[in-house]
Formats: C-alpha cells, structure tokens, sequence
C-alpha cells in the first residue's frame, strides 16, 4: 500500500458522481460498512437519492459546485465513464479519485480503449478509426460486410451504432452518426459473450468474480447467468486478461471487461469492451456471494481489504426493462431476489431494476 493512499474509517463519506441505480447500489453497500454516501448527479429526480441524505444537484462542468461537493468527502469514485474530463480533472486535484482519471479517458473513447488493450497485446475485433467518408469506403473494403460503425463516445445499450449490411449503407450512417470521427469494427462470429468483473484493492490484490454468460435483447442485457457455459481454460484466460487490464491501468475498484468467445476446437476471446465501475452483468453477485460487487468497489475505493469473491451457488440475473417491473412482487418465488432501482416512471428500454434466480439442485 502506497504512503498516498487513504484507508477510510468508519463514519467517512465517499462521494459518487451519478445518480443512477449503480449510484444507489454503491451507496447502499458503503451504509452497510459504515461509510456514508454523498451522491452528486444533475437530476433532482435521482434513484439514488432515495437512500442517503447527502447529495448535490448541479451540472457537472459547475466548478464550484464541485469544489463543495468535495470539500464534503473523503474519497470519490463515478457510477458511470461519461463524466467529463475536466470535471474529474478538477475532483482529482482536490480529493483522492478512485478509478483514476487515466482509466475514465481510455474507457470513454473507443478509439482510445482499443488503442490501449492493443498495446497490452490482449485482443480485439479488427477495427478502423473513421474521420471521414473517404475512410469509411476504405474500411468497409479491408474489413468486409457486415460491420458496426458506432461513435467513440457516448453509447451504451446499442445507442451510437449502425450495422452496415451492404456498401449503399456507409454514406446514411456516417450522416447519421455523431461526433465524429467514428470507428469501424469488422463483424464477429462470436459463439455467446461473456464478462468478468475484477477488482484491483488499493495494495494492488486483483481478485475476479465468476465469469457471467450473457445474452442482450434489443441491445440491452437481459440475462446473465453463472456459471457461463464454456470450457474452464478459457474463464481462467478471461480472469487473467481482466487481471493484466486492472494492473496496466493502475486501476483501483471495480471493472467491468465484456469478451466475445469465439468457437472451434480451441475456442478464443476477444475483448468487447471495458467499463470502469460496477457493473450490469454483475448485479447477480448480490445473491450468492460473500463480498458483491458493490462493496468490493466501496472497499477497494477505501482502501480496506477485499472481500472473497466466490460464489456458493449457481444463478441467473434477469433485467427488469420497462413494464417488465410489474412482475414485483406477484410474480416472485422463494429463491428469487428482487431489487428495484425506484425509478418514477417505466419507460420501453428503462431499466427499472432486476432480480437473481438462484439455481437450486
């Protein structure tokens, strides 16, 4: 442990950028230990709001709002890789912040995160970078059809992409699609897509939770199910490849890394992308493990030991997507747990919570 770091005690506060339902998850986990929980997020109606008292509503370029907001923790950490560079600029010069802000500007910028997994040698679909239409027709030509142009920021649950199926589709797409520039990902025959969620303490102990299967309906996940049905080697090797991207980022708390397993006699990954928080394919660790993936974050943010991460039974995490909430409570059973987001309204595409099926024999 460096002399920098800072081993919170009981009774401190942990500031977290982002109002979100991985806001309130994380702000959960930190009461259990504790530690209170000082949430910042520009929308008054914020979910994770419900579940502490602390909070500040202001934009997240308002410099003095964000100068008090950290004069009031000891620690900060994001639910999101969307916060602006200069807002965790100005944070990271006044309070520890966990991730650091090298691991936020490669996460946000696909560009900058293939670029990274790359030099680290850990592989990765064949992609081009797009400034231009001229680099789009000679992308489609080296890559082939279909392909996923998407931006470089600011997509998630399939938003900021479009699949080329023909030649015609490039010009639409490049019009449709900004800021630029863009990037190009050449298609894979993947067999199913998996995700590991690693931790990094702030002494450097690297500890994995099991790999999740994972399937996604209209672009958002939808299950997840552990354990993943794929060949021992390669989890080992997905935990490894989670292990070397913690490590090489200097990373402190939870990360989130999705990879394609691409089939054959010895079948391969690839990594999808990285995600520097808590993440969705995680939430079934809440069920059936000893330490989740949420106070593995809060401890890792605050210096403390990780927690064991096994887990003790088998499980499927199921999304909650819109009117799909309504199953709560009339539809649940003994081995399922719920846990709603307390979002106001049920939205087509909104997430509005999930629930963990635990797997009895």
């Amino acid at each position: 442990m460096t002399k920098e770091t800072t081993i919170l005690a009981p009774g401190a506060t942990i500031g977290i950028l982002g109002g979100g339902q991985l806001g309130r998850m994380l702000a959960l986990a930190a009461a259990k230990l504790g530690l209170k929980s000082h949430i910042y997020c520009p929308d008054p109606q914020s979910p994770a709001f419900d579940v502490t008292p602390f909070k500040t509503v202001a934009a997240y370029d308002d410099v003095e709002a964000l100068k008090g907001f950290a004069a009031q923790v000891d620690v900060i950490t994001y639910e999101f890789e969307n916060v602006p560079a200069t807002t965790a600029q100005v944070l990271a010069g006044l309070k520890p912040l966990r991730p650091g802000a090298n691991a936020l500007a490669i996460s946000q910028d696909r560009l900058e995160e293939k670029g990274f997994l790359a030099s680290k040698n850990i592989p990765v679909a064949p992609y081009r970078a797009i400034h231009g239409l001229d680099d789009l027709n000679k992308a489609v030509a080296e890559l082939g059809l279909p392909a996923v142009l998407k931006t470089t920021r600011l997509g998630y649950d399939g938003k900021g992409q479009r699949v080329l199926r023909a030649p015609a589709d490039a010009e639409a797409a490049f019009a449709e699609l900004a800021p630029h520039p863009l990037v190009l990902e050449g298609f894979v025959p993947f067999e199913k897509e998996i995700s590991v969620v690693v931790a990094r303490g702030a002494d450097g102990t690297v500890r994995s939770f099991d790999a999740a299967e994972n399937v996604h309906r209209n672009h958002i996940l939808f299950t997840s199910t552990v354990p993943a049905d794929i060949p021992p080697g390669v989890e080992k090797h997905a935990a490894m490849l989670a292990k070397v991207i913690v490590v090489a980022l200097d990373y402190v708390g939870v990360l989130g890394v999705e990879f394609f397993v691409l089939g054959g006699e010895r079948p391969s990954l690839l990594v999808n992308e990285i995600a520097p928080r808590v993440h969705n394919s995680g939430h079934w660790t809440e069920a059936v493990c000893l330490t989740d993936q949420f106070e593995q974050h809060i401890r890792a943010i605050a210096g403390w030991p990780l927690g064991d991460p096994r887990r003790m039974a088998d499980v499927v995490m199921q999304n909650l997507v819109g009117d799909e909430v309504e199953i709560v409570p009339n539809g649940l059973d003994g081995d399922t747990q719920p846990h709603l987001y307390g979002k106001v309204e049920a939205r087509p595409g909104r997430k509005m919570g999930h629930i963990n099926k635990v797997v009895r024999d």
